[in-house]
């Protein structure tokens, strides 16, 4: 049965929020039971921001999620917080651009990925959400690539249109790291 709990999360600006609805998107149009719950402090940039989605075959009870079965974190208050709170046998995938430290934990799956960097190569270090979102999707085989990459398009405001082939690149990279 496909059920999972992700947390992402990262400063305002990163785009945790972004590649949450992503996933929430995509797990709709493969007709799945989905919840998106945002938080994010007072500051528009720079404050944390994160969101937890569930993505189930079943419906979902309550959507408070306490300990994830995966994490996506961008910076390391990020990794602070949520490192310790992933399940055992979960996933944390960790923006190793800036995201020095190291997980001590040997009872879940860790992915080093040098998020920032790859979406800085790309031409926009915004885009480090959608390569930890590509490395996360790979890595769980929750949903198809093609599905994020279509809601990708479906998505992108007009104002940022432009950058739907860099992004679709960046997701594609993250899986392919997630896959070595």
């Amino acid at each position: 049965m496909k059920h999972e709990e992700t947390i992402f999360s990262g400063f305002g600006g990163q785009g945790a929020l972004f590649a949450g609805q992503l996933l929430a998107y995509s797990g709709i149009a493969e007709d799945l039971h989905v919840t998106w719950i945002p938080s994010y402090g007072p500051e528009m940039r720079g404050g944390t921001a994160n969101c937890t989605v569930i993505v189930s075959e079943e419906e979902i009870g309550a959507p408070i999620i306490s300990n994830p079965t995966a994490a996506v974190v961008l910076n390391i208050p990020s990794m602070d917080k949520y490192e310790p709170l992933v399940k055992p046998g979960g996933l944390l995938v960790v923006n190793a651009s800036l995201v020095e430290k190291k997980s001590a934990r040997d009872d879940i799956r860790v992915l080093y990925i040098p998020a920032s960097d790859i979406a800085t190569e790309l031409g926009n270090p915004r885009m480090a959400n959608v390569v930890l979102l590509g490395a996360l999707v790979a890595a769980t085989g929750l949903l198809s690539l093609e599905t994020i990459g279509a809601q990708l398009a479906a998505h992108l405001s007009e104002r940022q249109r432009k950058w739907l082939e860099p992004n679709l690149e960046a997701l594609r990279k993250g899986a392919e790291l997630a896959q070595a």
